[in-house]
Formats: structure tokens, sequence, C-alpha cells
């Protein structure tokens, strides 16, 4: 994990990043549904889920996201937080053995109308398995404070 002072001046439309990988295994599936309580038979029964459209199991949409989202992480920036994340969806499913990774790139850098000392950052996030399918998108949206503002 790197430290990275960021204000909000030096983002820049268009900047991009790409993390690493990160395969998706049976016991991050078993996990996750302990964490959360989602049990549904289409994340934890293989003998129901061969009788569905996909034919095996498919990850919980919280997982993937956690995990992609969680990819993004290795950058700390003491100026910046998350203030949330729109336009959520789950194009395409992902399966164990999948591997995952997720590409950032800043889209939008705009003043914060309710906090002066803040920009708004939104770095549009797809998540993308071994053949560069989408499996998730989202917008993720950063407070970033302004240079000069205590």
């Amino acid at each position: 994990m790197q430290h990275e002072a960021r204000y909000f001046e030096s983002f820049e439309l268009g900047q991009e990043r790409k993390t690493l990988g990160r395969t998706i295994t049976e016991t991050d599936f078993v996990v996750h549904a302990g964490h959360s309580g989602d049990f549904f038979p289409h994340h934890m029964d293989d003998e129901f889920c061969k009788t569905q459209p996909f034919g095996q199991r498919i990850a919980h949409g919280t997982m993937t996201f956690a995990i992609g989202v969680g990819l993004t992480a290795t950058v700390i920036n003491p100026h910046a937080m998350t203030y949330g994340y729109e336009r959520l969806r789950f194009p395409k499913p992902v399966f164990i053995g999948d591997t995952i990774h997720t590409e950032i790139e800043i889209t939008k850098v705009t003043d914060d109308l309710k906090r002066p000392g803040f920009g708004q950052v939104v770095e549009s996030c797809s998540v993308k398995n071994q053949n560069n399918e989408t499996v998730l998108f989202c917008e993720h949206i950063l407070l970033v404070k302004k240079q000069g503002t205590q």
C-alpha cells in the first residue's frame, strides 16, 4: 500500500489505472454468505443451479462489489474520502474460478457546492473478468480536499 497525498486540483479527466487480479474461490462464496446472511440457492446450491440458466453458482453481487472495490484500495490519500457509489450494475455473472480486476477512470471533476473546501471526483469503476467482460460497473464519488484549505 502506498501513500499519495493528492489534492482536488491534481485530478484530471481521463486519468486511468488498473488493479491486479483476484481469482474468486468457493471459500469466497461461503465466507460472504456467512458474513451477509445471504444463503440464496443461486449462490450456495450447486444442484439447484444446474437447473438454472447459468448452470452453476453465481457470485453474490455484494461480494463482487466488495472485492472489486477492495482491489482499488492500494493508495491511501489522506485528502480524500468516499462520498458514495452510484449507477451500480452487474451486467454479467461471476463464477467460481473467475479472475477479476478493476479498471478505474476519472470521469468527472467538479466543485462540491455544499462543502467549499472540497471538490468531487468521480471514478468510473469497471470490474472485468479474465475474458475482459464487464461483470460490475459503478461510479465511485470521492470528496477531495482543495489545496490551501484546513
